[in-house]
């Protein structure tokens, strides 16, 4: 126990860990400033965020790092660490968002539609993609972002997969090139259901349903439901949230297929899953902010926390991106997302009309 804290102390006690954790809080309050406006709302904090890590990489690298390899190192290892680490800890606390009592009562018909939706969609976008030569890793995040909940399920189902260390630095490219392509769609989309949803007659609340069955991050649904009024904005919550809640389960059915089907890490004796344990913790926050009534009064607040820290790994993980990776790997991805976006979109409309 000694050995592992003493290890874990040089790691966390260094000027640069303390350098990159206040250059990424920054980058996070930015991000949670900036999403109160029109046209960054519909990006999100957690999108800002990782913009702002993808610029100012470039000063860091200039200003701060120069030809030191120490420093290079040091930096590198920060923001690995502070995205793997932190990105668990804003999952959990993002459980506190989901209010499980809504979810049952209110609901209780959207559930299986999510459970529907979420199978279909990451099944038909990892399928298309990989169609396209797209890798396995890129496609299967690319469909958990389009299918669930946009950078949030990048993050969460790329915290199921493990790989070689020597593997880790391609992982965030991949990392980055998901959260970034449902992003791109997310807010696609979001304009053209503004557009497209009163020239299709549906009701207020099977426009929110529509566009909580379809969209990619929570945002996206929350912006597209508020512009129809009240009802709608009320059912595309609540649908959106269906599909978070699915989040738990494709985490957890990932990590065991592609520990089955792609994983290179080497075992030593009986071969072990990596299980993603925090999404327990994600559960444990839900029930606790949903039934202990003073955690219920302080939900909305620990929510903020969550996307804080969410933010903070985004940035962390932005600092590290390499973008020749993105432009040589990217556009395959965007691509499958597109089509897989355009079939979810039609999909959802037809829900909405047949069940709301």
């Amino acid at each position: 126990m000694r050995e592992f804290c003493t290890k874990w102390w040089k790691r966390i006690a260094t000027t640069d860990m303390l350098f990159i954790a206040i250059l990424t809080l920054i980058a996070s309050f930015i991000g949670t400033f900036l999403k109160q406006f029109d046209g960054f709302s519909l990006l999100g904090p957690l999108i800002i965020a990782l913009l702002i890590g993808m610029v100012i990489q470039f000063p860091i690298r200039s200003l701060y790092v120069g030809s030191n390899d120490s420093r290079k190192a040091g930096v590198k290892d920060a923001a690995g660490l502070i995205s793997n680490k932190l990105l668990r800890l804003g999952i959990i606390l993002l459980g506190f968002k989901l209010n499980l009592q809504v979810l049952f009562t209110q609901g209780i018909k959207c559930l299986p539609i999510a459970a529907v939706i979420v199978t279909l969609v990451i099944v038909v976008t990892y399928l298309i993609a990989r169609a396209l030569k797209v890798s396995p890793m890129l496609a299967i995040l690319t469909a958990g972002g389009t299918g669930i909940c946009g950078a949030a399920a990048v993050m969460g189902l790329s915290g199921s997969i493990t790989v070689p260390e020597e593997d880790e630095e391609e992982k965030a490219d991949n990392e980055v090139m998901a959260v970034a392509t449902v992003a791109i769609m997310g807010t696609i989309f979001a304009l053209i259901e503004i557009a497209l949803f009163p020239a299709l007659g549906l009701t207020p609340a099977q426009q929110g349903v529509a566009a909580g069955a379809s969209l990619h991050e929570i945002a996206h649904a929350v912006a597209v439901g508020g512009a129809f009024g009240e009802e709608a904005l009320n059912m595309a919550t609540i649908m959106k949230l269906s599909r978070v809640l699915m989040l738990v389960f494709a985490a957890i059915i990932i990590a065991i297929w592609w520990d089955r089907t792609h994983s290179t890490v080497k075992h030593e004796g009986k071969r072990k899953v990596a299980f993603p344990w925090f999404m327990l913790g994600f559960i444990a926050a839900s029930v606790l902010g949903t039934y202990v009534p003073f955690l219920t009064a302080i939900s909305a607040q620990l929510v903020d926390v969550a996307y804080i820290v969410l933010g903070m790994a985004m940035a962390a993980l932005g600092i590290n991106v390499n973008f020749k990776a993105i432009a040589s790997k990217g556009a395959k991805a965007v691509l499958a997302s597109f089509i897989a976006s355009v079939l979810l979109v039609a999909f959802a409309v037809l829900v909405a009309k047949l069940f709301f």
